[in-house]
């Protein structure tokens, strides 16, 4: 994002984040000193506001987002999901920024393990914030997406750790299915909702599903191993499936081909004022999940994955012709 973002020219991008040894290894990565760095956590109000003031747009990803880390410590979740997002947008609020993006996950969407709901809370807030105070310059949105491939902590990395030191590759449960997404569509998806979001929209980038056992053979094949991979089983607060946007989200959403916008609704709790008489129902609406959407098979995964700089690399120290 932030690479993106020195693309276009903006005149200063600032880092605030608690892992100091990252923000050194970033500062010396990009060098440019259009970026400034804050060590601070979004759990302590003060620091969030300090670093935000004349600001114009916040992109917020600071989370705990390891499911089975959340099952066992929830409140951990609460702490920096739930309240530390509060704390960035009252700081936006007070610094009177224009924008603040929060970033949102298919786990969200109906959820079963203490990450997902902390993160269905976030967005909770970011709406309130849109409902409670109509007449703030500040516009609070969400992007929402599943997996982002290659990202910190997420099973594409550690696929190809076990592969690269010959060991065979651990799978919950190869049926599972997940959403894949480049890193490019989801830096896209919240470039957009800077430009066009209203305030308490919820933007859900369109994504296609593989299931995990042919995520596992396409590295394999890749990588020129044989594709095998031993079975774990489900960890703690998984789900078989994943959901991107709900039914009930479905009825009121606009689509824009590539992703959908949900808006707020923007009622107040005077619900009798709102009855009308007619109709209801119509067509029946189904859930957006890895389940029902486009199934990629092995080769289109494959080639999903050339297009990650991450894999071309580690393909090219493997063996330069597996790169080509």
């Amino acid at each position: 994002m932030t690479r993106r973002l020195l693309d276009r020219d903006v005149g200063e991008i600032r880092v605030l984040s608690r892992d100091e040894a990252k923000q050194d290894a970033m500062r010396r990565a990009i060098g440019d000193d259009r970026v400034r760095y804050y060590v601070g956590d979004v759990r302590d109000a003060d620091t969030v506001l300090r670093a935000t003031r004349e600001v114009d747009f916040i992109f917020h990803a600071a989370a705990l987002k390891q499911v089975p880390s959340c099952e066992f410590f929830p409140l951990e979740a609460v702490r920096t999901n739930v309240l530390g997002s509060a704390n960035v947008i009252e700081a936006a609020e007070r610094n009177g920024v224009g924008s603040v993006v929060v970033l949102s996950t298919d786990k969200a969407v109906y959820p079963i393990n203490a990450m997902g709901m902390s993160k269905a809370m976030m967005e909770k807030v970011a709406q309130a914030h849109a409902r409670n105070n109509p007449r703030s310059r500040t516009v609070v949105s969400c992007v929402r997406y599943g997996n982002v491939m290659y990202s910190r902590g997420s099973v594409i990395p550690l696929f190809i750790e076990q592969i690269k030191a010959g060991a065979v590759p651990t799978v919950t449960d190869p049926g599972m299915t997940r959403f894949l997404m480049s890193l490019a569509d989801s830096v896209e998806l919240v470039e957009h909702a800077f430009q066009q979001a209203r305030a308490g929209d919820v933007f859900i980038r369109k994504a296609a599903a593989c299931t995990i056992g042919d995520l596992v053979t396409a590295l394999c094949q890749l990588f020129d191993v044989p594709a095998k991979y031993d079975v774990i089983g489900v960890r703690h607060g998984e789900k078989q499936d994943e959901t991107l946007a709900s039914r009930e989200e479905l009825a009121q959403a606009d689509d824009f081909g590539d992703f959908f916008r949900v808006p707020i609704d923007a009622r107040d709790l005077n619900y009798a004022l709102y009855v009308t008489e007619g109709e209801f129902g119509g067509q029946t609406i189904r859930d957006f999940n890895s389940a029902n959407a486009r199934r990629l098979d092995v080769p289109e995964i494959m080639t999903l994955l050339r297009t990650l700089p991450e894999v071309r690399a580690e393909l090219a120290l493997r063996d330069p012709a597996l790169a080509s």
